[in-house]
Parts: C-alpha cells; sequence; structure tokens
C-alpha cells in the first residue's frame, strides 16, 4: 500500500476538488491518500518537500521542477478574472502605472498574482504578508495598494476598498487566454505506476465534486473563512470548472505563454513545462 500525502490550500476550492476523495466516492488500487492543509506560500518555498501531491502557484513551478511533475487536473485558472489591485476608497491613485516605486502587499515573492502584477508594473516594492491581512495594510497606509487573492476577492467592497485592476481581466484582453493561478504536481520520485494512479484519481475526484455539487460545496464550506454559502458558491464556481479537470492543449498553451513570458523578462528561471499523464 502506498501512502499517499496530499497538501492543499486550506480555502474552498481546493477542498472542493479533494471531496471525491475525502469522502471516500473516489479511490486507487493500493493507495491511500492523506490530507495536509499547507499554505499555498509555504509550498511555493519548498515547503512542499514531504508531500507526494501539492497545491502550488504557476509561479513557483520553476523552483520545484526539479522535484515535481505536473498534473493536468487541479488547475485554478482566472478566466477573465484574477486578483485584484485595489487601494482604499480615498486613494488618488487611478491606473496601474502610478504604483512604479510603490509599496503594495502581495501575497507571496513566488504567488502567480505576485507575477502577474510584476508583468504589468516595473519597480514596484513588494511587501509579502498573509493574504488575509493585505487589505487592512493597504486601509491602514501601510502600503500604497494590496494584491487580493482568494475568496477576499468577493467581499472587496464590504472592506472598503477599490479595485484598480483586475489583472486576470488584462492578461486575457492581452493574449485571449486564461491566466493560470494554482496548479498541482507530484512527486518525480513515486513509481510510475503510482504517479498515474494518482493523477486519474485527482482528475476524477474534482470530476466527482462537480457532479455532487452540494454536497462538495457543503463540505468545502468549513474552508470558506467566513463566507456564506452562495458566496463560496460563487468562488468555487470561479476557480473549479472544465479547466480545473483537464487543462488540456489550450490550458497548457496558458501555463506555457504566462511562464514563458516572465522567462523572457528574466523574472523566472527558464525550466521545461512536463506533466505527468493519467493512467
Amino acid at each position: 500500500m502506498h501512502r499517499i500525502r496530499v497538501a492543499h490550500s486550506p480555502d474552498s476550492d481546493d477542498a472542493f476538488m479533494y471531496f471525491g476523495i475525502a469522502s471516500g466516492a473516489v479511490r486507487a488500487e493500493g493507495i491511500a491518500f492523506e490530507q495536509a492543509l499547507l499554505d499555498v506560500e509555504s509550498a511555493n518555498q519548498a515547503g512542499a518537500e514531504g508531500y507526494d501531491v501539492t497545491a502550488i502557484s504557476a509561479a513557483a513551478y520553476p523552483f520545484l521542477a526539479q522535484g515535481y511533475l505536473l498534473l493536468d487536473s487541479g488547475a485554478s485558472m482566472g478566466d477573465g478574472y484574477g486578483p485584484l489591485v485595489v487601494v482604499p476608497q480615498s486613494s488618488s491613485f487611478t491606473s496601474l502605472s502610478e504604483l512604479s516605486g510603490r509599496r503594495v502587499a502581495v501575497p507571496g515573492r513566488r504567488t502567480s498574482a505576485a507575477l502577474a502584477l510584476s508583468l504589468e508594473v516595473t519597480r514596484f516594492e513588494p511587501v509579502p504578508m498573509d493574504f488575509r491581512a493585505a487589505g487592512a495594510a493597504a486601509q491602514r497606509g501601510e502600503v500604497e495598494a494590496a494584491l487580493i487573492i482568494h475568496e477576499g476577492q468577493l467581499t472587496v467592497a464590504e472592506e472598503g476598498l477599490r479595485v484598480l485592476a483586475d489583472l486576470g481581466q488584462r492578461w486575457k484582453e492581452r493574449t485571449a487566454l486564461p491566466l493560470p493561478l494554482g496548479l498541482n504536481a507530484i512527486r518525480r520520485d513515486l513509481p510510475a505506476g503510482v504517479r498515474s494512479a494518482v493523477a486519474r484519481a485527482w482528475g476524477e475526484s474534482i470530476s466527482y465534486g462537480l457532479a455532487h455539487r452540494a454536497e462538495a460545496l457543503t463540505y468545502a464550506l468549513s474552508f470558506a473563512r467566513g463566507l456564506s454559502r452562495r458566496q463560496a458558491d460563487r468562488y468555487v464556481g470561479m476557480y473549479v470548472n472544465d479547466w480545473t479537470v483537464e487543462l488540456g492543449s489550450r490550458g497548457r498553451e496558458a501555463v506555457a505563454a504566462f511562464l514563458g513570458t516572465a522567462f523572457d523578462r528574466g523574472l523566472l528561471p527558464r525550466v521545461p513545462l512536463e506533466y505527468q499523464e493519467r493512467g
């Protein structure tokens, strides 16, 4: 029996993806799954070591590629929407260009959100902090702007913040592609048959959640950090969809375009993008 440790972020969309496995509806012969919660930026900073499957930011893959292959299932893609750059309602800023040289709260240096902002604004000063604290830091004037991810994207107005730009929208306008935010990766040193079986089960778990949406959403609500069921349903719908079930050629094109642009600008080390195929 192979014990596979699966690390995912403590938020509702990742939990929704795991529901098929967590409920016992999805199994893989000879494999026992063990769930762990790991903040994505901790995984990005090589904290994924010790986990067999882990959620990571797309932008972090070049730093983890030596030990991990990408999975075709489990992606969070912002298809015309994504991380929000916000400022206090009282701010005089009206465009992203005004953030050059300014302090911006980011949810981690290796997050896809931070990379997407780097593709839009040169020479801003990133201030890494817990993503839950970013908006409040902007309100207090500790930073001039904040990069909002996860469920905070749905509560910006309630927190007295104003959206300066939606980075997923800007990326799609420029490329006609969705913005790759989160991906899932699997350890290279697992036996090939185990990798293949895990990849298949992970895809089936996501499909099961989508097919049993009400039950999966109930499970995900325990990870939703205070969202109502309606808000959690909306958030899950944004980031668990057909792209999540399978990236396919178009999704892989989006990942390659996002990271390739960063490679070309010297923002990331260049690595091949290698995927584990399903069995």
